[in-house]
């Protein structure tokens, strides 16, 4: 259990959160592999962009779905402004399905429709509608599918490989917050809606009641028994990748800082404490990377999918 300390701790880390956001410049945009193809979802009513990277080959596929971030946008995704994943995909055998928008929704079915956020049902998209197109046109074969995702969306993917144990093989957490109702942690969920605009109680209604508890990967972990499962984050404590986070650093910039170091603290927090639920899930197969470094930015991220891919989602389809 979290000490009042700590409670104390991560509910002033998440209101830093909500307050700054990560608005940084997004690094060059990678060439992309794959193509943008427009699927339908009959439960939100509209097209939505997905890119595609086909796992080529005759016969029928594992599938690997990649979600974004708070922030994602509607016309791409930052897996594809800010890493190589979708050229690292080619060749292997699978195919990658990454969905362009989803921004603040928790890739979840929310409750009411949300003045600002709209329609959300991706729980319903990403587990049947998505999922029937990939077979329909890319091959894939329903069975061996997986699901990763960074922020806000690695929260998601363990609640969605938690909620839907029978689809998904595997599941990655890249800096999530698993533990959904745990005090400090809904608050900051709560606060990363409103950021961008939305209402949380649209979302799950209002916590502890409605749909909190059916929705935190810590109180559904035993689903993930015989499952792979890869989880992830640094501790907040400077970057590898870049010196400004320092605060002892000559270049230090106290700006990247507030956006980069508190998200990443509370994702150390919340994914540790998730660890210590799963290493006592039967059969689960745990991959575990905390790094004594790392903040909250794609360097890692785009590092920990290819480790994953690696220890956890080839050997689940292969």
């Amino acid at each position: 259990m979290l000490t009042r300390a700590r409670k104390r701790l991560v509910a002033g880390l998440v209101a830093v959160v909500a307050a700054t956001g990560v608005t940084m410049v997004a690094a060059p945009t990678a060439q992309a592999a794959g193509n943008t193809e427009y699927v339908y979802s009959a439960a939100m009513h509209r097209n939505i962009p997905v890119r595609i990277v086909d796992g080529g080959g005759g016969g029928p596929k594992p599938t690997l779905y990649v979600l974004d971030g708070l922030r994602a946008p509607n016309n791409t995704s930052g897996w594809l402004q800010n890493t190589d994943v979708d050229r690292f995909m080619v060749g292997k055998g699978t195919n990658v399905a990454i969905p362009f928008g989803g921004g603040g929704s928790f890739y979840t079915d929310w409750e009411r429709t949300d003045p600002k956020l709209g329609l959300n049902k991706w729980e319903t998209f990403l587990t049947r509608e998505l999922p029937a197109y990939m077979q329909r046109r890319h091959n894939s074969d329903n069975r061996r599918n997986g699901i990763a995702g960074l922020s806000m969306s690695g929260t998601s993917a363990l609640n969605l490989a938690s909620r839907h144990p029978g689809f998904y093989r595997a599941v990655a957490s890249y800096s999530g917050y698993p533990t959904v109702t745990l005090p400090g942690f809904n608050q900051g969920i709560q606060a990363s809606v409103a950021e961008m605009g939305g209402n949380p109680i649209n979302m799950w209604g209002i916590w502890p009641a409605g749909q909190w508890a059916a929705n935190d990967p810590f109180l559904s972990a035993n689903n993930l028994a015989g499952k792979h499962v890869y989880v992830s984050s640094g501790t907040g404590v400077g970057s590898k990748y870049d010196s400004s986070v320092n605060p002892a650093s000559a270049n230090f910039n106290p700006v990247k800082f507030a956006q980069m170091v508190p998200l990443e603290v509370a994702a150390s927090t919340s994914s540790q404490i998730y660890i210590g639920r799963l290493a006592v899930v039967p059969g689960v197969k745990l991959t575990t990377h905390i790094t004594p470094d790392g903040v909250h930015w794609w360097d890692y991220w785009e590092s920990d999918f290819k480790q994953s891919w690696a220890s956890t989602f080839r050997p689940a389809f292969f």
